[in-house]
């Protein structure tokens, strides 16, 4: 089940539309480590701090043999506004129709005001160069993230 993503486990396959223009899928990442983070909106504060951290350290990823990708909801258009704004060197996936954050066990019932809404619940996984999940942090507090994301990719 996809909620139990577990390390080791197959990272499920995709391909959806990304910024700029084209697809991007699983299998153009073969033989790399990637860096897959799933954040709610673009141009919130936390998701905004969120890609420039992993921004950031994209010339340090690189050196460790990673991609980095991010993935919301959000259309297209909207990446484009986003990644322009922010200078991102890595490429947005738009998943508006949630299957790959169904897949991946990220699309969840959250709750706010004790209102509950179905919503992207921050979780980033570290995807070997084999396809496998090497590692999965959930509920992503920002600060210090991408830098213990990275940690982790120096090491696999």
């Amino acid at each position: 089940m996809a909620d139990t993503l577990q390390a080791g486990d197959a990272a499920p396959d995709f391909k959806l539309p990304r910024d700029g223009e084209g697809f991007l899928t699983l299998a153009d990442f073969k033989g790399k480590k990637l860096v897959l983070y799933f954040y709610p909106k673009d141009d919130t504060s936390g998701c905004t701090a969120e890609a420039i951290a992993f921004n950031g350290l994209t010339g340090d990823f690189a050196a460790a043999g990673t991609a980095i990708v991010g993935a919301s909801p959000d259309p297209v258009k909207k990446h484009d506004k986003f990644r322009q704004k922010y200078e991102l060197s890595f490429p947005l996936l738009a998943d508006e129709s949630k299957q790959m954050l169904e897949a991946y066990g990220v699309w969840v019932e959250k709750s706010m005001y004790g209102r509950k809404y179905m919503g992207v619940e921050r979780t980033t996984f570290l995807i070997g160069a084999d396809g496998r999940v090497a590692r999965t942090w959930r509920k992503v507090k920002v600060p210090g993230h991408a830098e213990e994301v990275l940690a982790a990719a120096r090491q696999l």
